[in-house]
């Protein structure tokens, strides 16, 4: 088994790697918040789905709607009290700064209505319960004590506070008239039960309460109230998960067949011996096969346990990067254990599968050959393997240049580089005799024999050189593509954002999600106030009913970070995926979701349209005027929004009123624009109304759906922060405010910055992976290697070399191996990173540089030719230091 002790650790370390990825997995799921624990039963708002974010907030009820809701859940047997949980931005102000309390959680920039404290059985500390304005129990980890004075961020600016109180808790509590005025909107109410009650009884009475206005959560269902920041990390830390478990599955198989690739080759002579004493082909691949297995099921064993024994070490590392929320918790489940111990003897057997056919395929005079000289490198099977795998590598680049979804062009991307690289391996013995000679001016050409002797050894043994290349070409490929798709995606979005943007300077949050009012009154620029609104389909509004409680005040709703004046993609690393999140829910309080399907949550963009024209490069209007985006009741919609409610009014209300809904607005040749002409929403604080469809723009031109005038999505959404101020000439900002100026270059580099961090500790994690299993490829086939050639060394020594003549071939020999191995792999990865860049320009609208790598291809190229030189010349050299027979040294 000495000759497979490289494929016994690639898949040992596979199975190590998917154990603890998989035990990591089924750990990452959803909790109960602390903050809920002691309701039984949640009843939470209808859900909305969103297309481009999985972690859509529900569509929310008003205040008159929530105060009858809970009191008649209040009424059920059972109940001891129903309590609406409000939720609005706050945060601390310490020295003149937003203090960022608890990191970057999302609970500890949250506040709540002091009977909320209920639902989690909090209990006070120090100090007392809020009883009016003005005052507020704080977190211990603060600092505070009860009545000091606290300053404190809400969307509307800095407040003074008095701390009544203090928790063992992330977040804030005010009064639950103060929480009323800053968050009216609520999406979840949750439901005390009296002693001895029922849970399940008890939610059935509630749920027959409430109908289709909402759902009831019960035991672990609850956990689907988690913070939706708390959510999106732990889709993050799953897709790394997933990344590395099928990367080391891949390139777990990949090294085992080059492992078994080479081996077969050595063992021609040991296959033609016995199939001349009468093995029969099946035998032969019977025997190679039992091999593979027992190498797999060896490897799953040691895998299995390097794995488990890892997990929890690699669990807090997870949570420190930013991959897993703050209330990650390892524990040990059953189906991985049983996944790691069948994963490894599959991936052997998946390995050796074409190496098993070639050995059956050794004829009996095999046996008789001295010379090592391979007959046929390339068989037909190999061939149309190769070909077919480049023509699915190329037809997924040309997918990934013309894509338009970042998503779809990251997948592309990954799946076009497996595929060529695959493809470009099975072709290597072909493309070796001309890369030889292309490369030959590394080798030493003249004084001698030594660069006959790699020229001839790498041309004779075509299969040998490129199961020895393999390694190397798989490393290279992945580093060199990952990194290159990483740098050169960021630059692209920067690059895009600033182009975008006509203005000199940015004012930006500072420590903090968004803008105040405050930091925003007096600054002469674009402010961009992001918000969530909902479709609302209720049949009377389509037809026109007019806005309705347009005072009335919104809450709840987080801004959209990141967002400016024109529209942008989000990087692919950080790519989310398409989809809904959460059941389909049904009607709301008020108002329908129509057919019992989801409603539709959009992206609203609160503006002054003046300043939002003028600092707008990308705005295309496609029908109407955006200068009439004035007053309370208009909108100014993207061609998909439009799109979308046209085709949701039509299948609600049938075609004719489809039709009647639209035409209003205009092309500028005069013909009916096809879009609507109302759009009905539900608004953060439950108010429906049906606006006033002005214009249609383009979908690059704006970050979001649909744009509002800024004094409308303030009045409905006091918590909404703005994202972004554009201004022409550099600002002062007043202290305390959270705010901060910017050029544009820097707004633009800085926007996904947390993203760009953790795809870029994801890219050290996959380059990690792709290198180590490539150091153990390397060093496995060059042992191999040397191992085998002991007779052809002692040869060289007879005829007279030396043995630093010897080392030297042997080192020439490693350094062309590496080097045909970096050529190919770069190739493979320039050829994707060019699609990529394609892709990238395209996405962005903007002319894209590709950014290679080179740091990352010398280091990686530089690691292969050294552990390559290491592991060929010290066997080499442990046996020179035994003089052959006759040695004339």
């Amino acid at each position: 088994m000495r000759r497979f002790g490289g494929a016994f650790v690639a898949v040992a370390v596979g199975i190590a790697l998917l154990t603890a990825a998989t035990l990591l997995f089924a750990s990452g799921r959803a909790l109960v918040p602390d903050r809920l624990a002691d309701a039984a039963v949640i009843v939470r708002s209808p859900a909305a789905t969103s297309p481009a974010d999985p972690f859509t907030p529900p569509v929310p009820w008003s205040s008159r709607a929530t105060a009858d809701l809970a009191a008649r859940i209040g009424a059920v047997p059972g109940v001891a009290a129903a309590v609406p949980d409000r939720t609005f931005y706050v945060q601390a102000v310490v020295d003149g700064r937003p203090f960022p309390a608890g990191g970057d959680r999302q609970d500890a920039r949250e506040g709540h209505g002091w009977s909320s404290a209920r639902l989690g059985g909090l209990r006070l500390a120090a100090g007392a319960a809020p009883h009016g304005p003005g005052e507020v129990v704080v977190d211990r980890a603060l600092g505070l004590s009860p009545g000091d004075p606290v300053t404190l961020l809400t969307g509307a600016g800095p407040a003074s506070y008095t701390v009544s109180g203090i928790v063992d808790r992330p977040g804030f509590h005010v009064a639950d008239e103060v929480a009323e005025a800053l968050a009216p909107g609520v999406d979840t109410i949750g439901v005390l039960l009296t002693d001895g009650a029922d849970p399940a009884a008890v939610a059935a009475a509630v749920e027959a309460v409430t109908g289709s206005g909402g759902r009831v959560l019960t035991g672990d269902a609850r956990s689907a109230l988690e913070p939706r920041d708390d959510a999106r990390t732990r889709w993050i830390g799953m897709q790394v998960l997933t990344a590395v478990a099928a990367l080391s599955g891949f390139v777990t198989v990949f090294v085992v067949a080059s492992t078994f690739a080479f081996a077969v080759a050595q063992r021609r002579r040991e296959f033609g011996l016995l199939r001349a004493v009468g093995a029969t082909p099946r035998q032969i691949r019977r025997m190679v096969q039992g091999e593979a297995l027992a190498v797999g099921a060896a490897g799953s064993v040691v895998g299995l346990l390097a794995g488990a024994a890892c997990a929890p070490p690699l669990g807090w590392a997870l949570v420190d990067a930013g991959f897993e929320p703050a209330t990650f918790r390892m524990r040990f489940v059953l189906w991985p254990v049983v996944a790691a111990l069948a994963a490894g003897p599959l991936v052997a057997l998946v390995g050796a599968w074409s190496a098993a056919r070639r050995a059956a395929r050794v004829r009996p005079v095999e046996a008789l050959r001295e010379a090592a000289v391979e007959q046929r490198p390339m068989g037909r099977v190999r061939w149309i393997t190769g070909l077919v795998l480049v023509a699915t590598g190329a037809a997924l680049g040309v997918g990934t240049a013309t894509s338009g979804s970042a998503q779809d062009s990251a997948s592309f991307a990954l799946y076009s580089a497996m595929a060529l690289v695959t493809g470009v391996t099975a072709l290597a013995p072909v493309v070796v005799r001309p890369l030889v000679w292309l490369l030959r001016s590394p080798l030493p050409s003249r004084g001698g024999a030594i660069g006959m002797l790699v020229r001839g050894s790498a041309l004779t043994a075509a299969r040998r050189t490129a199961s020895t290349a393999a390694p190397v070409l798989l490393t290279v490929a992945f580093a060199v593509l990952v990194s290159g798709m990483v740098r050169t995606s960021t630059g692209a979005y920067a690059a895009g954002r600033s182009a975008r943007v006509d203005a000199g300077w940015v004012v930006a949050p500072d420590r903090a999600p968004g803008l105040s009012d405050a930091a925003t009154a007096a600054l002469p620029g674009a402010a961009i106030l992001p918000t969530t609104v909902f479709a609302a389909t209720n049949a009377a509004l389509v037809g026109g009913a007019s806005p309705a409680g347009g005072a009335n005040p919104a809450g709840g709703a987080s801004p959209a970070g990141g967002a400016s004046p024109a529209g942008g993609a989000s990087p692919a690393g950080g790519a989310s995926p398409a989809g809904g999140a959460g059941p389909a829910g049904g009607a709301g309080v008020g108002h329908s979701a129509g057919a019992g399907s989801a409603p539709r949550a959009w992206v609203g963009l609160g503006v002054e349209v003046d300043a939002f024209v003028a600092v707008n490069r990308r705005l295309e209007v496609r029908s109407g005027a955006v200068t009439d985006l004035r007053g309370d009741d208009t909108v100014v919609l993207t061609e998909s929004t439009a799109a979308a409610a046209q085709a949701s009014a039509t299948a609600t209300a049938g075609p004719s009123a489809g039709e009647a809904a639209a035409g209003g607005a205009a092309t500028s040749g005069g013909r009916p624009a096809g879009f609507p002409t109302v759009f009905p929403v539900v608004f953060a604080d439950g108010t429906v109304a049906a606006l006033r469809v002005v214009a249609v723009v383009a979908d690059t031109s704006v970050p979001g759906d649909l744009v509002l005038p800024r004094g409308v999505v303030r009045r409905h959404d006091p918590s909404a922060l703005t994202s972004a101020v554009f201004v022409r000439e550099r600002v002062d900002v007043p202290a305390g405010a959270g705010a901060r100026v910017v050029d544009v270059a820097t707004w633009a580099a800085e926007q996904d910055s947390a993203e760009d961090r953790l795809v870029w500790l994801f890219t050290v994690l996959l380059i990690a992976v792709s290198a180590g299993y490539g150091a153990i490829a390397v060093a496995n086939t060059l042992l191999m290697a040397a191992a085998g050639r002991v007779v052809d060394l002692r040869a060289v020594r007879l005829a007279g070399a030396t043995r630093r003549q010897v080392l030297r071939l042997v080192t020439a020999e490693s350094a062309l191996v590496v080097l045909i191995g970096a050529v190919l792999g770069g190739v493979v990865a320039l050829a994707a990173l060019v699609s990529i860049r394609a892709g990238l320009s395209e996405q962005v609208g903007a002319p894209v540089d590709l950014v290679v790598p080179w740091s990352v291809v010398a280091g990686v190229v530089g690691l292969c030719l050294l552990l390559a030189v290491a592991a060929s010349a010290v066997p080499t050299a442990r046996f020179l230091r035994t003089a052959p027979a006759h040695d004339p040294g």
